[in-house]
């Protein structure tokens, strides 16, 4: 199916986006065109009603990170992996931060690659020695990604080029 492309919108008078020009929408308003039939019969989903009883809470045993513009947590959360270390303490201070703040984005991100360094540091140290390329997906990047492989390998030989003779510069001085 090809979506119509819209080379010039007129502007409405009223300030309202005119639906009918913008290319998918209301693709989901037919109900006998419902991607998700199979999976979730709404026959059967009343929805969010006045009757509707909240799941019974989990109570769990170890640091759930909670968002601060929510009163309480939902009512099953994820405790395979704890916050601990370095990348737990970035987390924890991200947390101090509403969503909509940058830093507590940008500090989540900074920890998911610190807790990256610290599994790695975790398997040395359990005498196991990762397999880095296996665990980035480097057959599924050959497989679907050969022109941003061979891109990424051209970078990381050339800063690897650029660290050596670095090295080599110092050693002469």
């Amino acid at each position: 199916m090809t979506l119509p492309v819209i080379i010039h919108t007129p502007a409405l008078t009223s300030g309202a986006i005119d639906t009918s020009t913008i290319p998918g929408w209301g693709v989901d308003a037919d109900p006998l065109n419902d991607p998700t039939y199979p999976i979730r019969d709404r026959a059967r989903d009343p929805g969010l009603t006045s009757d509707w009883e909240r799941p019974t809470i989990q109570h769990p045993d170890v640091e759930i990170l909670q968002s601060i513009e929510h009163i309480r947590q939902p009512a099953v959360v994820g405790t395979s992996v704890p916050p601990s270390g370095l990348s737990g303490m970035m987390r924890r201070t991200a947390f101090r931060w509403s969503e909509s703040n940058w830093t507590h984005w940008l500090l989540l991100m900074g920890a998911d690659r610190v807790n990256v360094i610290e599994g790695i540091v975790d398997d040395l140290a359990h005498a196991r020695i990762p397999n880095i390329p296996a665990e980035m997906g480097i057959r599924s990047e050959l497989a679907h990604n050969k022109r941003g492989f061979a891109k990424k390998l051209a970078v990381g030989g050339l800063i690897g080029v650029v660290a050596v003779g670095l090295l080599k510069r110092r050693r002469q001085q």
